[in-house]
């Protein structure tokens, strides 16, 4: 896909007490590679401490579209994932759909 068809977004959320990131990071952040058209998820990445999970989230994210809502992404982590980070990713990802949406406003032509 062109890069012209797609934008680079971050959703940033409060990661919980005892988390193993939590010493590296403040909060936890994903970050997606997202069509502008249609608010396809291309790529995802997010800031948990093992590769193994940031590509759980890459696997679970790519292909679903935030135009319309998060809810099913936000379900497919809640069944999918199962560790305390699991509000935190659903925070960020409602996050990424607010920078997904404030974007969308600001290219619509007037």
């Amino acid at each position: 896909m062109s890069i012209h068809h797609t934008c680079f977004i971050a959703g940033h959320a409060r990661l919980p007490q005892g988390m193993a990131a939590q010493s590296i990071f403040n909060s936890l952040t994903i970050t997606a590679e997202v069509d502008k058209r249609y608010g396809v998820i291309i790529e995802a990445s997010c800031t948990l401490a093992t590769d193994h999970g940031r590509q759980m989230i890459n696997d679970i994210l790519k292909g679903i579209s935030i135009k319309e809502g998060v809810e099913e992404a936000a379900s497919l982590i809640e069944h999918h994932y199962r560790g305390k980070a699991t509000n935190a990713l659903i925070a960020a990802l409602k996050d990424l759909q607010r920078q997904y949406l404030s974007l969308k406003e600001e290219i619509q032509p007037s």
